[in-house]
Formats: structure tokens, C-alpha cells, sequence
């Protein structure tokens, strides 16, 4: 793996910053517009590292860190310990922000957060041992069931490798999922379904292989994760779809509706940031070969600017309507409902495919300088991309909502 100690920027990192600005009414400010004027402060500090973030492809620990003591990974861990436990509208407009500066950071700090939404479904004194510490606890993992767990005597015996563990090489727990079996056949629950269950275990308890290679959210670190015949007590397994939390509270009642919704956070930062990076690429004055004037007075320009940003805008408030509504739901304890998971994937979908096309239009636009690796209208687009393929929001997930409307069973 890579060097994890980080680069001398670290100390310009450590640097306390808005001392000034909140030594005499920290109390006054919202934790997220705090975590959020200090995001607005490190701007030009993440922008510098984009290279060293792709070629390393991981986010610089330094950096990592400096967003933890900001509490970026504690903003929905509960405030019973330690956390901010922020509403989810407030916690996704970080997570938004982030991403519109650089599509990577902003996707790590999205995983590593909403990552604070699946323990509750631990046991108490799981979750407990988890936040021991303190609440700034990094999760990643992977959700996709291809590991196994053998019943044994003190628990299930686990053999897997995940793929796409973002954030993995510097989480301090990490979860994956399993087919549970006995005797060497698969336990299935009603219908027939095969039993699946994720597991808990601390970040030194797994294999991390080096297998992020990807065209975009390069810096994620996403690499394949393993656990090779480890006894796991029974006590770390918990049930996504079905169980009950440990905790109160709205943020911790429905994890998978809630998940879609995470990831069209980061889709419109990113696709903020690709229409703000074109306005200014226009504003330099660029002239395109045998174009009879700059892009900026391009009337076909203004035109497919001015449709692209209306796409943006589109998705940004569908995605807050979203947010709104499933957040009420939320509070009402009324959020974990088959129709309103299949409603909120839907939003996620439009959302995050809208934004690939903003992404899209402004590398087009921009002509022939965007297809340089120095330009960020690259970046902005392959890093979409590869967000859009996340299970989470494919668009095939479409049918359910279908489905919902016509008062079918979900598939």
C-alpha cells in the first residue's frame, strides 16, 4: 500500500483556522455552517493537492485528519456520544460542498459519515465498543453480499473479498456483508430468500488489496477488502434490511432509504463544481479555433449554458425536495415504508444521471483544453460517471418506483 504518513502540507493543515471568527461566538453558529465555513477556508489547500490526491489515489491523511477535527465524520453519529447529529439536510449540504470542490473528497467524506447510519443496527454494546474513543470514527465497507459466514461455535466463521471499499485505507471500522450458511448450505428466511447479514469488525481485522485502478474517483481508495476463516461473534452481525436500531432518533430508523440520497449529495456538488470551473474557463476570454468570437459572446454558447445550468438547477431542487420530504418522514418515525425506499432511490437516480449530463455538456463545451489532465472539467466528468455506477442509483432501480405506483411487489 501506499505511505500513509502524509506530506509536510500536513502542518499547514494543523494550522487552527477561523480563530478569529469564532473565538467570541462559536455558540451562536450551527455545527454544520462552522463545518462548513471551514470547508469554504481549505478551498484552495484541496485544490492544490488534486494531483497528489489522483496519483496516490486516496485523499492525504493530513487531510483526512483536518476533516475529522472539523467533525465532517462525526455529523451524524449521535450526540448520546459525542456526535453532532445533525438533520439530514444540514449534514448533506456539507457533504455537498466538499464534492463541489473536489469530487473525491467529497465522495470519501460522504462514505465515511453516512457510514455512522449502520451501526446503530449493532447490538448496544457493539455500538458502544465502536464509539468508545470518541464520535470522529471512520466507517467503509462494501454492501455487496459476497462473503460468507459459517455457523460455528462463538459465532460465524467469515471468508470474503469486497470490492469498493472507499475510504478504507484510513477507516477505523469497516463492514461487509455475507451469505449466512450452516453446514455448508444457505440459511434462507421467508420465500426462500437467502439470509444475508453484514458484520462489523475493527480496520486491523482486514485485508486491504491494492486494486483501485478506475477511471474517476480516483482519490477514493476504493480498493477490494478481505477476511480470510475469522471467527466473528455474534454480537457484530447486524441486519440492514429488517433490524431495529439501538439508538432513537430519526436519523437511524431507515438506512437504505436514506442511502440514495447521500450519493446525489455528492453528484450535485461535482456538477456544481463542473458548470462554476466552464463560467470561468468563458470568462478568460477563450476563443475556440475558427470560432467568429470568444465563448463568452457566443450566442450558442449562452444558449447551451444557460439550458445546461437549468438542468443543474432542476436537480438541486429536486434532490433538497427529496431531502425535505423524506426528512419529515424522518420525524414523524414514519420513513421505513417500501414505497418511500423505492421513491427515494428513484430521486437518487434522476438526480445523480441529471448531473452526469451537466458534467457532460460542460466538458463539451469547454472545447479542446478539457481534454488535458490539468483541466478539471475532466476530472468533474469521469469522476460522475463512476459515481453514477454505484448499485445504490442505477437507474435500473427505476422499475421499483414503477412498481410502487402500481402498487406491485418491489422485486
Amino acid at each position: 500500500m501506499n505511505d500513509m504518513s502524509g506530506p509536510p502540507r500536513a502542518q499547514q493543515l494543523e494550522k487552527p483556522v477561523f480563530d478569529t471568527m469564532f473565538s467570541r461566538s462559536a455558540t451562536t453558529f450551527h455545527p454544520a455552517q462552522r463545518i462548513l465555513a471551514k470547508i469554504a477556508e481549505l478551498k484552495f489547500t484541496i485544490e492544490a493537492c488534486t494531483t497528489e490526491l489522483e496519483s496516490e489515489r486516496r485523499v492525504p491523511p493530513d487531510l483526512i485528519e483536518t476533516l475529522r477535527s472539523f467533525g465532517v465524520f462525526r455529523m451524524f453519529a449521535p450526540k448520546s456520544h459525542g456526535g453532532l447529529e445533525l438533520d439530514l439536510p444540514d449534514g448533506l449540504a456539507v457533504i455537498t460542498a466538499l464534492a463541489k470542490i473536489e469530487g473525491s473528497i467529497g465522495w470519501t467524506a460522504m462514505i465515511g459519515s453516512v457510514g455512522a447510519l449502520f451501526p446503530p443496527l449493532l447490538p448496544r454494546e457493539t455500538y458502544d465498543r465502536i464509539y468508545r474513543s470518541g464520535p470522529d470514527v471512520i466507517v467503509a465497507g462494501s454492501i455487496q453480499p459476497v462473503g460468507t459466514a459459517e455457523r460455528v461455535a462463538g459465532g460465524w466463521r467469515v471468508n470474503g473479498r469486497w470490492p469498493f471499499a472507499s475510504g478504507c485505507v484510513r477507516a477505523d471500522w469497516m463492514v461487509a456483508f455475507c451469505r449466512m450458511t450452516e453446514a455448508g448450505k444457505p440459511i434462507t428466511g421467508a420465500g426462500g430468500v437467502p439470509m444475508i447479514r453484514g458484520f462489523f469488525m475493527p480496520a486491523p481485522d482486514w485485508r486491504i488489496e491494492d486494486t483501485w485502478h478506475a477511471v474517476g474517483l480516483k482519490g477514493t481508495a476504493s480498493h477490494h477488502i478481505a477476511i480470510q476463516d475469522k471467527v466473528v461473534p455474534e454480537a457484530n452481525f447486524l441486519d440492514l434490511e429488517n433490524g431495529m436500531p439501538c439508538l432513537a432518533g430519526p436519523l437511524y430508523q431507515a438506512v437504505l432509504q436514506l442511502l440514495p440520497l447521500f450519493h446525489a449529495a455528492n453528484a450535485v456538488g461535482i456538477a456544481e463544481g463542473a458548470l462554476d470551473e466552464l463560467v470561468a474557463h468563458a470568462n478568460t476570454g477563450r476563443q475556440q479555433l475558427k470560432a467568429p468570437a470568444p465563448m463568452r459572446q457566443s450566442e450558442v454558447f449562452q444558449f447551451e449554458l444557460g439550458r445546461t445550468a437549468a438542468g443543474l438547477r432542476a436537480a438541486r431542487a429536486y434532490h433538497d425536495m427529496q431531502v425535505t420530504s423524506h426528512w419529515r418522514h424522518a420525524l414523524a418515525g414514519t420513513l421505513k415504508d417500501e414505497a418511500l425506499r423505492a421513491q427515494g432511490t428513484q430521486a437518487g437516480a434522476w438526480v445523480v444521471n441529471t448531473c452526469i449530463r451537466v458534467a457532460d455538456a460542460c466538458f463539451s463545451l469547454a472545447g479542446g483544453s478539457a481534454v488535458y489532465d490539468t483541466s478539471p472539467l475532466q476530472r468533474r466528468m469521469r469522476d460522475l460517471h463512476t459515481a453514477g455506477q454505484h448499485a445504490t442509483i442505477q437507474q435500473r432501480h427505476y422499475l421499483n418506483a414503477g412498481k410502487a405506483l402500481l402498487n406491485l411487489q418491489r422485486v
